[in-house]
């Protein structure tokens, strides 16, 4: 199965179009850094070329990270932070432990993730807490098991207004589970396999910047993936392999409002492409985050409301 359109499998014709589903909203949070570290590798940018961890400048890591989220506050979004679990080294990539939605009642929800490895289970349950403290209403997927991993905006990605969502998987979510994603939002599917292992989620080799736009890198889908993306998208911006992977990790960048775009700093042609395509980019350093496989997108999650539903 490579691809599901409103249910069906490989309808591309069938693709809505509706103003009043998720577009990205004003309030977006990102989890404190005090623990992020890289302990084990669970992806292979983890590793150093002779096999080794890669070793994390703490003092450099904060500061990187501080300029993330000054950036995002530049550009008039309401940035939260929330604290990490000090067992928990990865939960600064907070787009990976949830899917945010509204609910048919139009509330504020994400639905939980399942994670692939068992070092990140802790994550989701300490998120979740926090959420619902903030009023959010928190879904669960079936038991966790081969077939029901999920890894929310890792690999699932909003299409702004269209009610879409691009969904990937083979290392980290599984097909099946976009069935019960689809349940709880009610939006139409288009899915993506993943091969390469470099691009382990999908927001590593795809960026969606509006409801035409996106950037992507040609390596990291098959050959049908690649062909369906044409289909959802008037404008797909190709970014050379060459600046996709480590340490340039430029497909894992962001575009919150439509306009600006924030990726990692040095990756020339796509800035290019960017700045020919009308986007502004916004160049940030995160290299130190790239050494445990999340730039940009990886360490924020924006949300589809415009207010934390209560104040904390």
């Amino acid at each position: 199965m490579s691809s599901i359109f409103s249910g069906h499998v490989g309808e591309a014709s069938r693709i809505k179009s509706q103003e009043s589903l998720p577009a990205p909203g004003r309030v977006l949070f990102m989890i404190d850094p005090q623990h992020f570290d890289v302990l084990a590798a669970i992806n292979p940018h983890m590793l150093q070329a002779d096999g080794s961890l890669q070793a994390i400048d703490r003092v450099k890591a904060r500061a990187q990270w501080d300029d993330l989220k000054a950036a995002y506050r530049s550009l008039g979004l309401h940035v939260s932070v929330l604290p990490a679990e000090s067992s928990c080294p990865d939960m600064v990539f907070c787009a990976n432990q949830t899917f945010p939605f509204l609910n048919r009642d139009g509330a504020p929800a994400v639905i939980l993730s399942n994670m692939a490895d068992s070092t990140r289970h802790l994550e989701v349950a300490s998120l979740r807490v926090q959420l619902e403290a903030r009023g959010v209403r928190c879904y669960e997927l079936s038991p966790r098991s081969e077939q029901t991993l999920f890894e929310g905006m890792g690999d699932a990605l909003w299409v702004p207004g269209r009610g879409l969502i691009c969904g990937g998987y083979g290392f980290r979510t599984h097909a099946s589970i976009y069935a019960e994603v689809q349940n709880l939002t009610g939006a139409d599917l288009a899915l993506f396999e993943l091969r390469n292992p470099k691009f382990y989620h999908l927001d590593t080799c795809l960026s969606v910047l509006d409801r035409d736009t996106a950037l992507a890198c040609r390596e990291g889908f098959t050959e049908e993936g690649w062909q369906q993306l044409h289909q959802i998208f008037a404008r797909v911006l190709e970014v050379p392999l060459e600046e996709a992977d480590a340490p340039g990790f430029a497909c894992n960048a962001h575009c919150p409002d439509q306009k600006h775009v924030l990726l990692q700093k040095g990756s020339t042609r796509t800035l290019t492409l960017l700045s020919e395509a009308g986007f502004t980019p916004i160049e940030v350093d995160t290299t130190e985050f790239i050494k445990s496989g999340g730039s940009v997108f990886c360490m924020k999650l924006q949300c589809v409301w415009d207010h934390w539903p209560l104040e904390h």
